[in-house]
């Protein structure tokens, strides 16, 4: 689609935008000047894109029935296969739909996107397909994946897969179940506010959040690109690991990735229990005013299953951990307006791989802007309030005041080998009903963020374990280490999941 020369009427219009008043010779002036540019958005047009190739062959896959999909997990089936041989050989994989998978629908939650078909595949999909593992499907998230929930997407809530009517967690919400069900080895999940560690922790499987820009986050929709993450969410603390081995590595797009560019073996480093590690219980990440003591109570015990297989546990306290959702707010509310709204899912200024077929069908949204979740809405209004009234100052500010919550966190892991705390404050939520009242379907979408949040601005590893049921409910324990060291974490999740089963601690 060629750019049209501006009309006087749209010169004019777009002047008053910035604030400019123009003369009938100011008009006159500008269009004759703006020819050459146009002509040179022309010379792009004209272009090819210059995208990553599609690998492997594949179909579109089909919507399941609600017959075979009673959880409302999954969005799309597929069978798409990888390589003849690799480390991933016989796994399935499930895939976050905010993740790019060629030729299969997308739709992040939202029936704004829907009919949407990506043209390549993200980063983290073609190395699980080279390692050879079968993508099987898409999975339900929460609309933008705005909500700790399950219970935003435009294809109904997703169910907790031990409690129907019951919260899975969100915003990788179906990720989560389908693999606690068994209907698939492995998922895909993002995480900007807890999104990986919230559904695991609700849905009783292993997540990790990796060191912000670990695993790249090309060909994924975003939020915003300081708290972007995506990882693994799988049955078992050494699929994790594999996982993770898999698809971590810099691919040359994300600007997110600064860190350094080693491979690690992850799963070659789950042995050597806990005996000579220093655990840290972060007292800030109980007693909230949100907790409910039961919770509490079980990661406690899973703390003392800690201590027993050899760890040296010590209470500490990090108070920054306190303010860190506050911090979490302007970045997360700003960033959702600019990047993933105003900005068409991308915004500008950094060096990423830019799949225009994304931007132009989420260009224009205004129109159909009551689609949106509440959630959603809430914040985008948010957005444009604080950035209509104060600019991007507290945008900054909480960036600035983000370093002073990881430099505490960096003093505390000086000292210890790991922090521990719990994933959420209380076990699995009701579902709201499809007619709640605004303030019930936001308070179940971000009640629960408090303990998850802070990872996401200070960029730490975070994985979340599994440590028994409350009323028949899952409960996580929450293992965060350095920045790069998710070996240690994987120790000592694999020595707590060795311990015995989680189900009947």
């Amino acid at each position: 689609m060629a750019v049209q020369y501006p009309t006087p009427e749209q010169l004019l219009e777009a002047a008053d935008e910035v604030g400019l008043a123009l003369s009938d010779a100011d008009v006159a002036s500008y269009l004759a000047l703006l020819k050459g540019n146009v002509d040179a958005y022309n010379v792009v047009d004209a272009l090819p894109d210059y995208l990553p190739p599609v690998k492997y062959p594949r179909t579109p896959g089909t919507f399941p029935s609600p017959q075979e999909n009673q959880h409302n997990a999954w969005y799309v089936k597929t069978s798409i296969k990888g390589a003849a041989s690799g480390p991933l050989k016989g796994k399935k994989v499930a895939i976050k739909d905010n993740v790019m998978v060629a030729g299969v629908p997308m739709m992040n939650g939202n029936s704004i996107l829907e009919g949407y078909v990506p043209d390549i595949d993200a980063t983290v999909v073609t190395r699980l397909l080279d390692a050879g593992a079968e993508i099987v499907g898409k999975t339900h998230c929460e609309s933008y994946c705005i909500s700790g929930g399950s219970h935003t997407g435009a294809k109904g809530p997703v169910h907790n897969p031990l409690k129907m009517g019951y919260s899975a967690g969100g915003s990788s919400s179906g990720s989560g179940v389908v693999v606690a069900l068994g209907e698939a080895d492995m998922a895909i999940g993002g995480d900007q506010g807890g999104s990986i560690r919230m559904p695991s922790s609700w849905c009783g499987i292993y997540g990790m959040k990796p060191t912000h820009g670990l695993v790249p986050y090309t060909g994924i929709m975003p939020i915003e690109i300081f708290v972007d993450h995506t990882g693994p969410m799988t049955a078992t603390v050494a699929d994790n690991a594999l996982m993770l081995e898999v698809i971590a590595g810099h691919d040359g797009f994300d600007p997110r990735q600064y860190g350094p560019a080693k491979k690690v073996r992850y799963s070659k480093l789950l042995d050597g229990g806990v005996k000579d590690l220093k655990i840290g219980v972060l007292k800030e990440g109980f007693a909230r005013p949100e907790s409910e003591a039961e919770s509490d109570k079980k990661v406690l015990q899973a703390i003392g299953l800690l201590k027993k297989l050899g760890a040296k546990v010590e209470d500490v306290s990090v108070p920054e951990h306190l303010i860190a959702p506050a911090l979490w707010v302007p970045i997360g509310a700003e960033g959702i307006t600019q990047t993933m709204m105003f900005g068409d899912g991308y915004g500008l200024s950094r060096r990423d791989l830019y799949v225009t077929s994304l931007i132009d069908k989420l260009h224009g949204w205004q129109l159909r802007a009551n689609e949106l979740s509440e959630t959603t809405k809430l914040l985008t209004v948010l957005g444009v309030y604080i950035k209509k009234h104060h600019g991007s100052h507290y945008y900054g500010k909480a960036v600035n005041l983000a370093r002073r919550v990881t430099e505490a966190y960096d003093a505390a892991l000086a000292e210890y080998d790991l922090l521990v705390l719990p994933t959420m404050p209380m076990k699995p939520t009701p579902l709201p009903p499809a007619n709640a009242p605004r303030d019930l379907y936001v308070q179940r979408a971000l009640e629960m963020i408090g303990n998850t949040c802070p990872f996401d601005i200070s960029h730490h590893p975070a994985m979340t374990v599994p440590c028994g049921l409350v009323d028949g409910l899952p409960i996580g324990l929450m293992l965060v280490g350095k920045h790069y060291d998710e070996e240690t974490i994987y120790r000592a999740a694999a020595a707590f999941e060795a311990a015995g089963d989680w189900k009947k601690m």
